[in-house]
C-alpha cells in the first residue's frame, strides 16, 4: 500500500495520467490481495450439512472476483483516463519526480516478483510458464505471478509514456501510457477470469496426479484394474477421487471391503491431497467399455504413459515404503501474499 500512496503523491505533483494509472493499478493489487486472503479464511470453514464437501471453492470464487476488480477498477478506468488525456492533454509538471517514483517502484516490484517466481519454481518442476499457469490449481499463485509481472511491465509503460511526453513536449504520450497500462490489466484480468472460471466449474487432477492414483489403485492384489475414474478439485489442496475398480468374481464381501480400504490407503499415501475417495467394486466386462467416456480415457492415458516409460507397479508388500506422489500446484505460501502488501 505504501507504493500506491507514493504513486498518488507523484500524480498530484506531476499531473501524469500514467502515474494515476499506476496508482489505480496498485490499489487494485492491494484489493486483490485482500480478496484472496478473505477467500483463504472462508475456505477453512468446517463442512456443514448443506455443504458436505466444505467451502474450499471459496478460494476459486474470490480469485474470480480478482479478475473483476482488475478489469473494472484497473483496466477500464486507466483506459478511460488515458483516452481523456489524449483528447484533452494537460500540463505535465516535475516529470523527474515521476521518474524517481517509478524507479523505486520497479526495484520493490522486482523483489516481489522474485518471491513469486521462487514459489512457482518449487511447483512447476520444469514445465513451461504457460502450461504451469493453465494447470495451477491455486488462484493465489496465478494472481500473484501475473500481477507482479504486469506491475513491472506497467511501470515500463508509464516510464515510456512520461519520457516521450518530456522529449516531444506532447502530453498525449502520457495518456498513451495510461491506455497501455489499462489494456495490460484487462489482459491479465481475462487470463485470471478464464483460469478461475475453469476451477470454479471443476477441474480434474493433473495428468501426473491421475497417473499416480491409477498406479496406486492397481498396485495391490485386491484390484485387478481400474475401470474408470473421475477426479475434481474441491479446493487447491483437496481432491475428490471417484473410481470403479474391478475385483475378482470369487472374492467374498469381506475380502472386497478390505481390498477397497487398502486401495484407498495407497492412494492417500501416494497423493496426500486426495481427501475424499469413493471406490465402487465391479466385475470388468470389456465389451461394455465405452472408450469415448472421458472417465475411461483418463485411465487409458495413465496406463499408456506408464507403458511408454516402462514403469511397472511394484508388488504390494506389507510394510513396504510407498513412492511419494506428485504434488499439485496449489498456491503460494502465505508469506508470498504478505510480500505483496508493499504494493
Amino acid at each position: 500500500m505504501g507504493i500506491a500512496i507514493t504513486k498518488l503523491v507523484a500524480f498530484l505533483l506531476t499531473g501524469s495520467a500514467s502515474m494515476l494509472a499506476e496508482f489505480v493499478h496498485s490499489v487494485a493489487d492491494c484489493s486483490d490481495q485482500i480478496l484472496l486472503l478473505i477467500g483463504r479464511n472462508r475456505a477453512n470453514r468446517a463442512e456443514t450439512v448443506e455443504h458436505p464437501f466444505g467451502f474450499g471453492r471459496e478460494r476459486f470464487f474470490y480469485g474470480f472476483l480478482v479478475s473483476v476488480v482488475l478489469f473494472s477498477v484497473g483496466g477500464a478506468y486507466s483506459v478511460y483516463d488515458g483516452i481523456h488525456k489524449i483528447i484533452h492533454p494537460g500540463t505535465l509538471t516535475d516529470p523527474y519526480v515521476a521518474f524517481g517514483v517509478l524507479f523505486i517502484s520497479a526495484i520493490l516490484e522486482s523483489f516481489s516478483l522474485r518471491t513469486a517466481i521462487k514459489e512457482s519454481n518449487r511447483q512447476r518442476k520444469g514445465t513451461g510458464w504457460g502450461s504451469f499457469i493453465h494447470r495451477a490449481k491455486g488462484p493465489d499463485l496465478i494472481v500473484v505471478l501475473l500481477e507482479d509481472s504486469a506491475a513491472l511491465i506497467g511501470l515500463a509503460f508509464a516510464f515510456a509514456g512520461i519520457g516521450l511526453s518530456v522529449l516531444t513536449h506532447d502530453e498525449a504520450w502520457d495518456g498513451g501510457g495510461s491506455v497501455a497500462i489499462g489494456l495490460l490489466l484487462a489482459c491479465v484480468a481475462v487470463v485470471v477470469a478464464r483460469e478461475t472460471k475453469s476451477l470454479l466449474i471443476g477441474e480434474a487432477a493433473s495428468p501426473a496426479a491421475e497417473r499416480t492414483i491409477v498406479r496406486a489403485l492397481e498396485d495391490g492384489p485386491e484390484v485387478e484394474r481400474v475401470i474408470h475414474m473421475r477426479t475434481v478439485h474441491l479446493s487447491p489442496d483437496s481432491l475428490l477421487v471417484a473410481a470403479k475398480v474391478a475385483v475378482r468374481a470369487g472374492d467374498s464381501a469381506t475380502t472386497v471391503v478390505r481390498g477397497i480400504d487398502a486401495a484407498e490407503s495407497r492412494v492417500r499415501a501416494a497423493v496426500p491431497i486426495a481427501d475424499v475417495i469413493y471406490l465402487e467394486p465391479d466385475l470388468y466386462q470389456e465389451a461394455k467399455a465405452d472408450e469415448t467416456d472421458p472417465a475411461i480415457r483418463v485411465v487409458q492415458r495413465a496406463l499408456e504413459h506408464t507403458a511408454e516409460r516402462g514403469e511397472q507397479p511394484a508388488p504390494s508388500q506389507p510394510g513396504s515404503p510407498r513412492p511419494a506422489g506428485p504434488s499439485e500446484p496449489t498456491g503460494p505460501d502465505p508469506s508470498a501474499l504478505a510480500a505483496r502488501w508493499g504494493s
